[in-house]
């Protein structure tokens, strides 16, 4: 079950990113002291485009927000501020020394009728991952951190450990058993020694690199039609991809909701490469980069290409300097006048936005 394709894949991935510039920076509200960044997105029931920002006060406490996007000629600019969204308000949220709802993907699910986020929440255990769904993007109902089904070939329970980058495909794809079933990205990491010393890492059964990788698993599309709160019961967990080139050398996630394009289902992700410091939070000797994968419409866990170099590293001033220097991460797509965007984050301290074209 845990074979790979990706060892097989074509290097060609027919798009590119051209940046755009920068459209929000932190202001001085206290909520945004520690910088705004990674931000997911949708629109509101008048079809205006907003951003969900990671906004970050002091002690690195976080909270999402709602920003309404402004455009000049169709393309995104800047950003008008609306509000909170989603604080850490649950007690598995906020742990002793940190707290937050941190990095929201969201996704538009139209079968379902809801917008799904998935966020990160920075509990007493570290970050955990967990759902959140809403008809409007102003008013969020928590559906609670994800329950992974314990799976006896893996040899371990996915709930152990911390995970993050989760996101889900914007409609019904085949599961391993052929049937429709909602699906989520997501990346499990394996060594608790950072939360608890001495632990070490415990990999699945099968898996031989303990750096972290993206996995795919599966809620049959039916219980969640029927219940919302299925979605936070994913089960077939799958590999999907680990890190394969130089760029992407230390880790790689997935980043904003796949998009159906020709060859597939285009992801774009990001990819670490670098030096990690043990038990350190806000890494300073990393470069964060997105690259891009085709995934199989007829198996999603199947990688049919992935680019070999990356689409966008960290070139620009805010790229290069902030919370987090050399940082590229991208977290959310959204298409304007025919032509698609994708929002990053800029060093862990402001958001921009590129341009998604193909090249040919």
């Amino acid at each position: 079950m845990l074979d790979r394709s990706a060892d097989t894949a074509s290097t060609r991935v027919p798009y590119r990113l051209v940046r755009e510039g920068v459209v929000m920076s932190p202001s001085d509200d206290p909520l945004e002291a520690e910088g705004v960044l990674n931000p997911a997105s949708g629109r509101t029931e008048d079809g205006t485009l907003h951003l969900l920002p990671r906004l970050v006060a002091e002690g690195n406490v976080s909270r999402v927000g709602l920003a309404e996007v402004t455009l000049e000629g169709g393309v995104p600019t800047g950003v008008t501020r609306r509000g909170v969204v989603l604080a850490p308000d649950a007690g598995w949220e906020r742990g002793k020394n940190n707290a937050g709802v941190e990095d929201p993907r969201v996704t538009w699910i139209p079968s379902l009728g809801q917008y799904v986020m998935s966020y990160v929440a920075y509990g007493p255990l570290g970050p955990r991952a967990a759902l959140a769904v809403s008809a409007d993007l102003r008013e969020w109902r928590r559906l609670g951190p994800l329950q992974f089904a314990y799976q006896p070939d893996l040899d371990t329970d996915l709930n152990l450990f911390p995970n993050k980058d989760v996101v889900h495909f914007p409609e019904p794809v085949p599961g391993p058993d052929g049937e429709p079933a909602y699906a989520m990205l997501h990346r499990p990491m394996w060594d608790l020694g950072w939360f608890r010393p001495g632990e070490g890492v415990h990999l699945p059964a099968g898996v031989s690199d303990e750096r972290p990788g993206i996995w795919i698993s599966y809620v049959p599309a039916a219980e969640a039609e029927a219940d919302l709160t299925a979605l936070t019961r994913p089960r077939r967990h799958r590999l999907v991809a680990l890190s394969e080139h130089p760029w992407e050398c230390l880790k790689i996630g997935a980043g904003p909701a796949p998009v159906r394009v020709e060859e597939g289902w285009l992801l774009i992700h990001h990819g670490v490469s670098g030096r990690m410091e043990p038990s350190v939070d806000q890494q300073q000797h990393v470069s964060y980069a997105a690259g891009a994968m085709i995934l199989d419409p007829a198996d999603p866990a199947r990688v049919l290409a992935r680019s070999a170099e990356p689409l966008m590293a960290p070139e620009t001033e805010e790229e290069r300097s902030g919370t987090v220097p050399n940082v590229v991460f991208p977290t959310a797509v959204e298409e304007i006048d025919g032509v698609r965007y994708v929002f990053y984050g800029m060093a862990d301290a402001h958001i921009g936005v590129a341009r998604l074209e193909r090249t040919d």
